[in-house]
């Protein structure tokens, strides 16, 4: 598995107004840039994209490039919303810069003073992690993104649970790892201060004295805006094929702004002058320094034979430092499904570049971002259209190269140990959430809430997941995620694991039999007393439609049908009774636990 719409005319006069107030300077720096932006728009087959340019409180350049509707030719602007995904996590973390400022917190505090339901995997993350390893992704944690791309949901406090059950890959502050759920963290804890919702929050802290008012926070204001862009991916290396929009939901503190590079140029200003925005102070000065100055490791990032002057990796609050041809560059970027983006300022130089792309995963954010950066700074020019196109060719031929020669471990003409029947059910994982396995025909199916994966047999019990699109299953020479489903003594499944964290071992999700609906009068023929080794238990109806079982001495339990005459125990795994039925109705059953199967027979 791989990783819109019209208003009425005054919203679009309103629109046209805002642009004409975006007063843009002309740059010699940049003469002729039209023509070299155009070249990476076909060189890299991009729908559409948007670039400004800063220098200092001033505008040097905005223009947009190709279409945001690609289909109907409907060009972009510098006022085309785009998904600017993790680049709305600057805006996350000076939300608690602010707070700060008006001693409503501190950096140092744990998170649990203000989430007192949030939990770390073990003590040690409990008791040492603190507001600033969250915002500088130094906890140990490794991403764990599938629990919210594959497990969505519209509660933050639901997605706060889940990170008890996050293991991390290393201690506290060891480590640098990318991790959105605490961006998601950050969010919660400005809310829990302020009483407001993140959204909120930043709107009126930020939008608003900023004035981005076309800039929002979800699918739906996206698709209300009259100059709004569409994501695509690009399919083969040749076409280009719209894609969903991706509502981020819950996880939105970690990426779910839309904006336009006119819009978030105003943001770049703000950095630029030390968290003032035409002279008012937006965001303390203090905080400014710290947020972009280097709080965590990232990686060595050594100097390349090629080029010499850029080297190290950093990263602040909500910001990659770098250095650049001997100039420090601020920097971050943002991809979610059909989008990618870069914000960056130099603080020492007093420019700033915003480009937002309509492409999934694309390269293009840095390339227009290395080809302006090098004129605005006058310094020696690398052709980083060509350079970056052979890098990532190369990439893929060594991809390419690496797949025809790599030794399958699959076992050929091996056989499953079930019924595909036998492998439904639902599978939960309480750090991640529930996903049904079904049958469909002769096939096996992840059913999740927003997606569905193919079960393709790879061999014994391991299947290999195939995304399912509109245009069928998408199956592609790309490593799938394999899973592999585990039965216990009972001799039925019991959970599957799977590879959804890189850092970490595989996961496994608990399975729950799918229940069947059992009407009354069917459920009647089970009721009745059964003599089990000289004990006698009783099988009953309770609220009408529920079969209950008795056994002298014991709690009841409740049973749920998971096929003809087959019985689970509820929250007793690998406990059922499977019935028997004679020409006169139901005579005996069978008592299936882990340590054997007993026979009972009915009264």
């Amino acid at each position: 598995m791989k990783k819109v719409y019209f208003l009425v005319m005054v919203v679009l006069v309103s629109i046209t107004t805002h642009a004409q107030k975006k007063k843009v300077v002309a740059d010699t720096r940049l003469a002729g840039i039209d023509a070299e932006l155009q070249k990476v728009l076909e060189t890299w087959k991009t729908p559409g994209f948007a670039v400004a340019v800063v220098e200092k409180n001033k505008v040097v350049y905005a223009k947009g490039f190709g279409y945001r509707d690609y289909e109907n030719k409907i060009p972009v602007t510098p006022n085309t919303l785009f998904a600017i995904g993790s680049c709305s996590k600057s805006f996350t973390s000076s939300l608690l810069g602010i707070l700060k400022n008006e001693n409503k917190l501190d950096l140092d505090d744990s998170p649990r003073k203000y989430i007192p339901e949030l939990k770390f995997y073990n003590s040690e993350m409990d008791n040492t992690i603190t507001i600033r390893d969250l915002m500088s992704h130094r906890t140990g944690l490794p991403r764990h993104d599938y629990s919210w791309y594959l497990f969505p949901t519209e509660s933050r406090d639901s997605l706060i649970t889940r990170i008890a059950f996050q293991e991390p890959f290393t201690g506290v502050r060891k480590k640098w790892y990318y991790n959105n759920f605490m961006f998601l963290t950050q969010g919660v804890i400005a809310e829990r201060i302020t009483g407001k919702t993140w959204e909120e929050n930043v709107a009126e802290r930020i939008f608003t004295p900023l004035g981005m008012t076309h800039s929002n926070f979800n699918i739906p204001d996206m698709k209300k805006s009259s100059d709004a862009a569409f994501g695509y991916e690009l399919k083969g290396d040749t076409a280009i094929k719209k894609m969903d929009y991706y509502n981020i939901a819950a996880m939105s503190p970690a990426g779910s702004i839309n904006s336009s590079v006119n819009e978030m140029s105003n943001w770049v200003m703000t950095w630029i002058y030390g968290g003032k925005y035409k002279g008012k102070e937006l965001l303390p000065s203090s905080y400014v320094k710290e947020a972009m100055s280097s709080q965590m490791i990232v990686g060595a990032a050594l100097p390349e034979k090629e080029h010499t002057d850029i080297h190290f990796s950093n990263y602040g609050y909500g910001w990659f430092t770098a250095s650049y041809k001997g100039h420090y560059r601020v920097e971050h970027g943002g991809n979610i499904d059909g989008f990618s983006a870069s914000t960056s300022f130099f603080p020492s130089d007093s420019i700033g570049i915003v480009v937002l792309v309509n492409q999934n995963g694309s390269s293009v954010p840095s390339v227009v971002r290395n080809i302006i950066t090098d004129r605005m700074l006058k310094v020696t020019a690398t052709d980083w259209n060509k350079e970056l196109r052979d890098r990532r060719d190369k990439a893929i031929k060594e991809q390419k190269a690496a797949a025809a020669t790599k030794t399958s471990n699959q076992k050929k003409g091996t056989r499953t140990s079930y019924l595909y029947s036998e492998y439904t059910g639902r599978y939960a994982h309480p750090g991640y959430g529930s996903f049904d396995v079904i049958a469909e025909r002769d096939s096996l199916f992840a059913q999740f809430k927003l997606k569905k994966l193919w079960l393709k047999h790879y061999h014994y019990d391991v299947f290999e997941a195939h995304e399912v699109t509109s245009e069928g299953v998408q199956i592609s020479d790309e490593d799938q995620l394999l899973i592999t489903f585990i039965g216990n003594e009972s001799g039925e499944v019991s959970k599957l694991s799977v590879k959804m964290e890189a850092a970490l071992d595989p996961l496994e999700f608990k399975r729950t039999p799918r229940k069947m609906e059992v009407d009354k009068a069917d459920l009647e023929k089970y009721v009745g007393e059964y003599l089990l080794g000289g004990v006698t238990s009783k099988i009953y109806l309770k609220g009408g439609n529920t079969l209950f079982l008795f056994v002298p001495g014991q709690p009841e339990y409740e049973l749920f049908a998971t096929g003809v005459h087959k019985f689970s125990i509820k929250n007793l795994e690998g406990f059922k009774i499977e019935f028997i039925a004679g020409e006169k109705g139901i005579t005996d059953a069978n008592f299936i636990q882990p340590n054997g199967t007993f026979k009972a027979t009915k009264k």
